[in-house]
């Protein structure tokens, strides 16, 4: 009868050793999951994004605006991470902190845009420089989870669909359309006229049939550095009844980088100024707004404002667009489809952006508009003018 004794706490032993296995892996496999279940707020992970990345490039520098769409949930704090493949190094950035170790780049929301709800977006912007090559990055990710292999999600909408945020590039029904194509001689004729606002010199502007954005003509102006050469050609429209806003949409194509010294290329004569000019051109290498009465930029020429604009682009067509309201301080910029950050007044000033411009209440009101060349320091150039509209809608590229 003695072997019954120890045979039994051993058959009594192994039932509860085997429940007591299944109940340490089920306390296992829970532990793991609430282990791996993502954190809200900032360090949540996105379940999916888009990014717009638009870069402009000169030799040596470059910008970029970078659009970021929350595809997921929402997120209480979001972080964008890229890797250059070129030799690209970023020096300023505006609305995210954006960093760089070697060739990784990181960028953060600011306070008053870190907050991303689903299906919302943040934009900003950065500037740079490079010296051998300055490829797109590709490999996108928001919070560590990868946007998809090539930094974007795939459109849903079919290819050639119209982008809504885009206005239509026709120009019928505005008050100004001109392709130049009825222009018949070497000089301007018809609804255009050269002239010369303050004083002329060597600067001249003919009709151009070898170089064109669309059709065989375009207006070329070569353009001498030096106060007294300036040269324009100026549409005989009347725009004086033009708005509330005033959209205008232009195609300029110019062979020398814009200058340090203070430029324009676009004039157009302002009643609230009584008559002067309300300019676009450049300084400091960046595009800017001037107004002649009191000579105020936008941007402000510091180094923020100045960081919020951009080069015009050489050798090529760039397609600008401006809209400026008539009925109160505002303006808008557009390079191609990039609105231009620091060429935007809404009547908010920004310091080292914005204040000196809007320091005057009075809204413009101009009533014509001339193509050309006016530098006051250092700075030739040849510029063609083509496709030029202006209207009371927004006119697209």
């Amino acid at each position: 009868m003695s072997p019954l004794p120890a045979q039994c706490p051993r058959r009594l032993r192994r039932p509860l050793t085997a429940a007591a296995a299944i109940l340490a892996l089920a306390v296992s496999l829970l532990a793991s999951l609430l282990v791996a279940a993502p954190a809200s707020g900032a360090g949540a992970t996105a379940a999916g994004c888009r990014v717009d990345y638009t870069a402009n490039q000169w030799t040596g520098g470059y910008t970029a605006q970078i659009r970021v769409t929350n595809l997921g949930p929402a997120l209480n704090g979001w972080r964008l991470t890229w890797t250059y493949g070129g030799d690209q190094h970023v020096t300023s950035a505006w609305n995210a902190t954006v960093t760089q170790t070697g060739h990784a780049v990181t960028a953060t929301g600011t306070d008053w845009n870190s907050a991303l709800p689903s299906g919302a977006a943040a934009e900003f912007g950065l500037q740079g420089t490079w010296q051998s090559a300055a490829p797109a990055p590709t490999d996108f990710s928001l919070n560590g989870v990868s946007c998809s292999d090539d930094g974007t999600v795939p459109p849903t909408t079919p290819p050639g669909t119209p982008d809504p945020t885009q206005p239509p590039a026709g120009c019928g029904g505005a008050a100004l359309c001109s392709d130049f194509e009825d222009q018949t001689g070497t000089s301007p004729s018809g609804g255009w006229r050269f002239t010369a606002p303050d004083c002329q010199g060597t600067g001249t502007a003919a009709v151009d049939t070898a170089v064109a954005h669309s059709g065989t003509r375009s207006l070329r102006v070569d353009g001498r550095a030096g106060y007294c050469n300036h040269a324009f050609v100026a549409a005989t429209a009347d725009l004086s009844s033009v708005g509330p806003v005033m959209y205008v949409r232009l195609w300029v194509r110019h062979t020398t980088a814009l200058p340090s010294a203070h430029v324009t290329f676009v004039s157009m004569p302002d009643t609230a100024q009584g008559g002067r000019a309300l300019r676009v051109g450049g300084q400091n290498g960046a595009l800017q707004w001037n107004r002649e009465s009191d000579d105020a930029t936008l941007p402000a020429q510091s180094p923020a404002g100045v960081a919020l604009s951009r080069p015009l682009p050489t050798g090529s067509w760039q397609c600008l667009r401006f809209a400026v309201d008539t009925s109160k301080p505002g303006l808008d910029t557009w390079l191609g489809a990039e609105q231009v950050p620091g060429l935007h007044a809404d009547g908010v000033p920004t310091q080292d952006v914005d204040q000196q411009w809007l320091a005057r209440t009075t809204p413009p009101r101009p009533t014509a508009l001339r193509l050309g060349w006016e530098s006051y320091g250092t700075g030739d150039d040849t510029l063609w003018f083509d496709d030029v509209a202006v209207g009371s809608a927004p006119i697209g590229c």
